[in-house]
């Protein structure tokens, strides 16, 4: 028994140096997998921190991945109610009473603007030209590997989450460069990353989710939505984009530009967040010019008024004739607060300064007003263009045709810069004219406390003064203000 005592006592004692040993052995294990999974933890941590560099990107994700909603598209409005005439009214040409005082113009100097900066394209991955300009932009893996894959809401956040891990601010930050230097208004930013995104990307849907990902960083409020499987860019406005498929999210409209004039798209599934802190509308306004490279063209206009004819040349720039002609279609104040090109303005006022100089004021106006009425044939956009387009004054006078309200664009203009006088649009339901805040006998209409002289640039040979019969005792529905930039 002595010895199963002490036999006992040596298997336990040999037992428990064994289960040390195993239990030092677990422990060191434990110990190992512990740090292992600290390791793996701090990498998953830190691998985290690389795929979002923005804070904003994670908890946007997550609404990505949510389930959507459907939006019924608003009915895009038009310009007018009804069209407009397919042919304009005359009247036989009479003298004009010589009235006020005499007109001296002073033409300002033409602006010397500078040159764009010119950007290096060499080691670029992408290029191409921008309204005169090459352009090269470097695109980062993460967007080149970025794909609308599957075709679904899934696709779309496997897009985001690759963009957003990319080192995408270096872009960003040359975006910014170009933009500041081109003096590029939100719709050449627009355009300019619209034509990036071309470039950068294998086929529409990748194209639009990339223009998509830019703008939200930039601070643009846009969406993105899916119809018929396919991507759908939307951008928010405050202003009405004429002709153009819109969807209301939280009572703000959100238009799609890119089919402008192209027909709705139906419904569209997307989601109700917004980006934080992108909440910039997209102004289509354009007070001052884009600095794009020159590329000259020359043309003359003529016009003939009691047996004279005159001729009026003018140079232009026709990239800037290129970047308006995408326009799609904004509000009035848009068109008729837009600038001339200063060189196209300093050839024109130089030459009706031949004609107008001495005369008194009844008679300088009205050869400008005969000048835009009879310079360029009548044509309906939907016959010039196949669509509706008001054009800008530079416009106007670079095409041979035009209709109503591309000349009261053009008039006003040229009324409140070499006269200093002050103008308003006058919009019927399927006409536009202009009235003069001038102390002439005619035809008049009220806004606010004010009479203005109507003034119909269409109207061919009518005098200040001379309304078109048919609207003569008719209230027009709206006024567009022309700001005045002496006053």
């Amino acid at each position: 028994m002595q010895q199963n005592r002490v036999g006992e006592q040596k298997y336990c004692r040999l037992l428990g140096h064994f289960s040390l040993i195993l239990f030092v052995c677990f422990a060191t294990l434990n110990a190992e997998q512990s740090f292992k999974d600290f390791k793996t933890f701090k990498k998953t941590q830190i691998q985290s921190f690389q795929t979002y560099k923005d804070e904003r990107d994670t908890a946007f994700s997550n609404y990505l991945k949510q389930e959507w909603q459907a939006y019924n598209a608003l009915a895009p409005v038009s310009l007018y109610e009804t069209p407009k005439p397919v042919e304009i009214d005359s009247v036989k040409p009479q003298e004009i009473e010589p009235v006020g005082p005499k007109i001296i113009i002073a033409i300002k100097e033409d602006e010397k603007k500078e040159e764009p900066a010119v950007f290096s394209t060499e080691r670029k991955d992408i290029s191409f030209d921008f309204y005169g300009s090459t352009l090269g932009f470097n695109i980062p893996s993460g967007i080149k590997n970025a794909n609308f894959s599957p075709a679904t809401q899934a696709g779309i956040a496997n897009f985001f989450n690759s963009a957003a891990s990319s080192e995408y601010e270096t872009l960003l930050l040359e975006i910014e460069k170009i933009s500041k230097s081109m003096n590029l208004n939100d719709w050449g930013v627009y355009l300019l990353v619209t034509k990036l995104s071309d470039k950068a990307t294998t086929n529409q849907d990748n194209s639009k989710l990339l223009s998509w990902f830019l703008f939200n960083k930039m601070g643009y409020a846009v969406k993105v939505g899916l119809a018929d499987n396919h991507a759908v860019l939307m951008h928010y406005s405050q202003k009405t984009i004429y002709s153009t498929p819109n969807y209301s999210f939280e009572n703000k409209k959100y238009y799609v530009v890119s089919n402008y004039a192209k027909g709705n798209l139906g419904k569209v599934y997307s989601y109700k967040q917004e980006y934080q802190g992108a909440t910039k509308a997209l102004d289509l306004s354009l007070e001052t010019l884009p600095n794009f490279k020159e590329k000259i063209e020359s043309k003359t206009l003529t016009f003939s008024q009691f047996g004279n004819s005159y001729n009026i040349p003018i140079t232009y720039n026709k990239n800037l004739i290129d970047f308006m002609a995408t326009y799609p279609q904004a509000d009035y104040e848009t068109f008729f607060n837009a600038p001339l090109d200063s060189k196209t303005y300093a050839d024109l006022a130089t030459e009706l300064k031949k004609y107008i100089d001495g005369k008194k004021a009844s008679e300088a106006i009205n050869f400008v007003l005969n000048f835009v009425q009879k310079s360029f044939k009548y044509e309906q956009d939907n016959r010039q263009f196949g669509r509706e387009k008001v054009m800008f004054a530079q416009e106007t006078l670079y095409f041979d045709k035009s209709d109503c309200e591309d000349r009261a664009v053009l008039f006003a203009y040229l009324v409140k810069e070499l006269f200093d006088i002050n103008v308003l649009g006058v919009k019927y339901k399927d006409h536009m004219a202009t009235a003069l805040y001038i102390p002439l006998e005619g035809d008049k209409i009220t806004a606010g406390s004010r009479k203005f002289v109507i003034a119909d640039p269409t109207y061919i040979d009518a005098t200040i003064g001379m309304s078109m019969p048919k609207y003569r005792s008719i209230q027009p529905q709206s006024y567009i203000v022309v700001k005045n930039s002496k006053s």
